[in-house]
């Protein structure tokens, strides 16, 4: 899709060569199956609404500039309070009547950016008790085991709730497009598991408003938008922002894609994971079919503990692949030990270094030497690669599923290399270790030809994204299995435990091989990790420039003595070196360090004695890294869990006593899961990213309390309703 950077066309005037920015949130109009009214904050005064609010409420038009309470009813009476509160950034759902139909009414409220508010009204729903289908819902997804199987379970969970003919878990990939990762279906209906979508199919403007708004209602394809009236806000003079009303209509675009699929009617539900939208749960209908407001609530609040479920098990997976490393970092430093060399323990088994990343084949490139396992090139053509990929390590980690389309010079490789991931081992940049994936020739199914180059007329009821959505089967070449986030994370963990263990081994050197000394010592100085390197008499051979930065030390330190000073506890540094110098004792502990600008730091200290034989001590070295980051998941572990704790005590004042039991058993089961996800999340390996990821599943749990707030509110009302005479 082409875009025109010079224009951002208005709703319903896009085609297909700019509608990546057509502006679907300044619609103009609603989905008749409601009405919509805007509000003056300040005396409740109707400044705009939808051409069929009049007869939707049997009253006489126009109602602008009427008084909200001039519709009768109880409708003014539940918001006035509300409208001088703070926005939420979910709609306030309340039942209610008014007008003059007396038949009871669902009312979303919400405040506009240009500070209007927004009231939507439906038709109220029978009165229905969900708490049984979400708790059944709740455990559905509680005991979901892998990402497949819970991805097919909440399809099938879906459509029991839902009635919809189709249901689909719609999964994003790196590159933005949609693969129909789980569908369930009535058995006549063509199937679509396993198709591929591009991602222009969902423009990034549609993207972002399925983050904020994240239950999105079609009822009928062929409906007539009831446009607003007056079109521009009398207040602002500027179209209204309806991201978060759930009546606005759809792009005619949409609508078209939709009829070209045979479909009538929609519900797309968002699944966020760490703050990002990773899928949507599309359920399709084949007739026209109106969701009413407590469905839609119990769909988004499922919908909140699926991703909440899926954080924790791709953080699993990440978990499991250190497990991996680790133990091939243990190997590592016993191969030091035993044989003087550590690369024998990354190759002396397939396994260890290959299944960690499910790679088919590996090499090592260091000190200008070269060591391959599994399938891998020749060694002039690694040679090559390694020049190609040197400068392209700058941020640890490259990966790609197709080399030869990045680098066409490398096509030839294709038979063993189509897949690479390279991470650096140390300060110079030709050192790295590479993993390669050999071609994997497989059909991609896509629905309809993502290639065909669209076709638009003057007549807008021919726009069309695509005319045929028969499938369209690619034959990709090439190109290997993607690099999974944990495949990234593991090659990053590797990396990292290999560069520790080559610092090690370069240290080791600088004792053993006086004769290599100038080489090696520019390369430990010039290393990112902090390290000393001290002889049996405690006298620094080696301070690199790393440690003298954390240290801040208005001089190179010169003896093992001089550590302790830079300490809080310097009295249990001192013990923990005396331990190491006279009994050979390693170092392993925290510490915290004293900067030179009076703050502390934390960091963890490893300190070994480097041995000639069993009894000869060469001297010491001793290894620093700073903790700041995994001190601060650690925080934010605490900070969630005092968080999501305080969202139940809320939630439980607010609700009333009878519904409380129901009410808390369910809040429980949905702070289990996120605290599972919280202990499996702070487990990652991306220890910087933790508490971003832990204040999203926060954010999740206290967007779930709202929810089932309301659904328990509603629940109320309707209790209420009941015993209550009907508006006249």
């Amino acid at each position: 899709m082409t875009l025109d950077p010079s224009a951002s066309p208005a709703f319903g005037t896009a085609t297909l060569s700019n509608c990546e920015r057509e502006q679907i949130h300044l619609a103009g109009s609603i989905q008749p199956h409601g009405a919509l009214l805007t509000l003056c904050a300040a005396d409740g005064r109707i400044m705009q609404e939808s051409a069929n609010a009049a007869s939707f409420l049997k009253m006489s038009a126009p109602l602008k500039g009427l008084r909200l309470r001039d519709l009768g009813g109880d409708l003014w009476t539940q918001i006035e309070g509300l409208v001088t509160q703070p926005a939420s950034s979910i709609p306030f759902a309340l039942r209610c009547f008014a007008g003059a139909g007396g038949a009871p009414l669902n009312a979303l409220l919400h405040k506009a950016p240009s500070g209007e508010w927004v009231v939507e009204l439906e038709r109220a729903g029978p009165i229905v008790d969900y708490t049984k289908a979400i708790d059944r819902g709740v455990d559905t997804i509680l005991t979901s085991a892998s990402l497949r199987g819970l991805c097919d379970v909440s399809a099938a969970m879906f459509r029991d709730l839902t009635g919809y003919d189709r249901v689909m878990v719609y999964r994003f990939d790196e590159e933005g497009h949609g693969e129909v990762f789980a569908e369930t279906r009535r058995p006549e209906l063509e199937a679509f598991l396993g198709n591929r979508y591009p991602a222009s199919d969902i423009p990034q403007i549609a993207r972002r408003l399925y983050e904020r708004n994240r239950v999105r209602l079609l009822a009928d394809v062929d409906y007539t938008p009831a446009p607003l009236e007056p079109r521009l806000s009398p207040a602002t003079g500027e179209e209204l922002d309806m991201s978060l009303c759930f009546l606005r209509s759809a792009s005619p675009i949409h609508i078209q894609y939709l009829k070209n699929m045979g479909v009538a009617a929609t519900l797309v539900v968002s699944l966020m994971v760490a703050g990002k939208l990773w899928g949507l749960i599309s359920c399709h209908h084949y007739a026209p079919r109106l969701l009413p407001f407590e469905m839609r609530a119990v769909c988004e609040l499922l919908a909140e503990v699926i991703g909440t479920r899926i954080a924790a098990l791709e953080s699993f997976a990440q978990g499991q692949a250190e497990l991996a490393v680790r133990r091939l970092e243990q190997r590592m430093i016993q191969s030091v030990c035993r044989d003087g060399d550590w690369r024998g323990a990354l190759f002396d088994s397939a396994h260890a270094l290959l299944l960690p990343l499910n790679a088919t084949g590996a090499a090592l490139l260091f000190e200008g030497k070269m060591r391959m396992i599994g399938e891998a090139p020749g060694t002039e053509q690694i040679s090559e690669l390694g020049r190609w990929l040197a400068p392209r390590l700058a941020d640890g980690v490259f990966a790609t599923s197709a080399l030869a389309a990045e680098a066409p010079q490398f096509a030839p490789l294709a038979g063993v290399a189509s897949g690479v991931a390279a991470t650096r081992i140390s300060s110079e940049p030709d050192e790295m270790l590479i993993w390669f994936r050999k071609e994997r020739i497989r059909t991609v199914t896509w629905g309809g030809n993502p290639f065909k180059p669209p076709s638009d007329s003057d007549d807008p009821s021919e726009l069309s994204p695509r005319r045929s959505f028969a499938q369209w089967h690619q034959v990709v070449e090439g190109t290997s299995d993607a690099w999974s986030p944990a495949d990234r994370a593991a090659a990053r963990l590797i990396g990292e435990s290999v560069t520790d263990v080559v610092m090690q081994f370069r240290a080791l050197r600088i004792l053993i091989a006086k004769d290599q000394l100038d080489h090696v010592l520019r390369q430990v100085h010039s290393a990112d990790q902090q390290i000393i390197v001290a002889g049996t008499d405690g006298h620094v051979l080696e301070a690199n420039r790393a440690l003298n930065d954390l240290l801040g030390a208005s001089g190179p330190i010169k003896s093992l003595d001089d550590l302790p000073g830079f300490f809080v506890d310097s009295a249990a540094v001192a013990r923990s070196l005396a331990a190491l110098r006279e009994t050979g004792a390693p170092w392993r502990g925290e510490a915290l360090l004293m900067t030179a600008s009076g703050e502390t730091l934390p960091v963890a200290v490893r300190g070994d004695p480097v041995l000639a034989s069993r009894d000869r001590v060469l001297g010491y070295v001793v290894l620093f890294t700073d903790l700041t980051e995994r001190k601060a998941a650690n925080m934010a572990r605490e900070r969630f869990r005092h968080s999501v704790m305080l969202s139940q005590r809320r939630l439980m004042g607010r609700i009333d006593s009878r519904s409380a039991l129901a009410v808390e058993g369910l809040m429980s089961r949905i702070i289990d899961n996120a605290q599972l996800a919280a202990l499996e999340i702070a487990d990652g390996l991306d220890t910087a990213g933790i508490p971003d990821t832990l204040e999203s599943v926060r954010a999740s749990v206290a967007r779930a309390a709202e929810v089932l707030e309301q659904i328990s509110r509603a629940a109320k009302q309707r209790e209420r309703a009941r015993g209550a005479p009907k508006a006249p």
